[in-house]
């Protein structure tokens, strides 16, 4: 596979001066404790083989070297967190995302009317990743831009949440964003160095085990996998420990600022749940989504990793929570 840039991954631009969100009142403590562990599954925590060292591996990503981690016990959604239950946090709090402050975020092009994408595209494309756009007023209620709505998609992840969208949603419950450390262990179960949950085939005897792109990227998606963009967020078996869609459907945040090299240069602090640097400019992303294609980038590996800024926002970027067991 050819190597190209970082992913297929938009950010807003640097200069882009983005409101100061609303602040959002948190549960009050009874309440807050009362559900939180729902739709969860609880982690013992120990040690695994993190990281990635394959031929499949973008090790300029910092995929490498495999070393054995160990994390704390904590739970973890099995599933990302949906439109539903994202459309009840804006319901109580009246919280207002960074792409609905913004005014726009990027939505894939395939997705978007030919008539609109002929007028959007000459202003709104991303130079070197034409196959996104800039679409005015597309939110996480309008993914695809005005027209657009989830009325039908309230199983499906939410999208168009930015990092700090995703950690406010976090904090308002009670809960985190998981370290990548965290995100990798649940996500890899009990085997030791699959590429996969299921193995090292992507799509063992044929079958579809995720959703990823089939086709020709980023022209034609076929979804011969059942799915053309997202999923429901209970897609597909779920891992041995419960999680579901870790590989691909939407990359999922973690909390982590982004680095390549930090678990190498600082290899004693970064083995016993280490929660990444102390600064960066990008957060960490793990999973992959509906637009990974092994012809442009097969980041819907367990081991593979991607980042962005902690302000953009896309149609193919959710996220899941965890909180610590006590």
């Amino acid at each position: 596979m050819e190597k190209s840039s970082p992913c297929c991954q938009p950010s807003k631009p640097s200069a882009l001066k983005v409101a100061p969100s609303i602040r959002t009142p948190k549960l009050p403590p009874g309440e807050a404790k009362k559900d939180l562990t729902n739709g969860m599954v609880a982690l013992d925590g120990g040690s695994f083989w993190m990281g990635n060292e394959g031929a499949e591996a973008w090790l300029e990503d910092g995929e490498g070297p495999v070393r054995e981690v160990k994390v704390n016990p904590f739970w973890i959604d099995c599933t990302t967190v949906t439109n539903q239950a994202f459309a009840q946090f804006i319901d109580k709090t009246g919280y207002v995302t960074e792409s609905e402050r913004i005014g726009w975020s990027f939505v894939f092009h395939l997705q978007i009317p030919p008539a609109k994408l002929c007028k959007l595209r000459k202003d709104r494309s991303v130079q070197g990743l034409e196959w996104w756009v800039a679409v005015p007023q597309a939110c996480w209620k309008k993914p695809e831009g005005p027209g657009s709505n989830i009325r039908n998609r309230m199983n499906h992840p939410v999208v168009h949440v930015s990092w700090n969208d995703a950690a406010t949603f976090a904090a308002w419950g009670g809960k985190r964003l998981p370290t990548e450390a965290e995100w990798e262990y649940a996500a890899r179960g009990p085997h030791k160095q699959w590429i996969f949950p299921w193995g090292d085939a992507l799509v063992p005897e044929g079958k579809f085990k995720c959703n990823t792109w089939q086709g020709k990227f980023p022209f034609e998606n076929t979804g011969a996998d059942g799915y053309q963009w997202t999923a429901p967020a209970r897609s597909f078996a779920a891992n041995d420990w419960g999680l579901y869609n870790v590989c691909g459907n939407v990359w999922e945040w973690c909390a982590d600022w982004f680095s390549a090299n930090w678990h190498v240069t600082e290899s004693s602090v970064t083995r016993n749940d280490p929660s990444g640097p102390q600064k960066g400019e990008r957060k960490v992303m793990k999973g992959g989504s509906f637009l990974c294609h092994d012809s442009y980038c097969n980041r819907y590996r367990l081991g593979a990793r991607s980042s962005n800024t902690p302000d953009s926002a896309t149609t193919n970027c959710g996220f899941r929570c965890v909180t610590d067991i006590n």
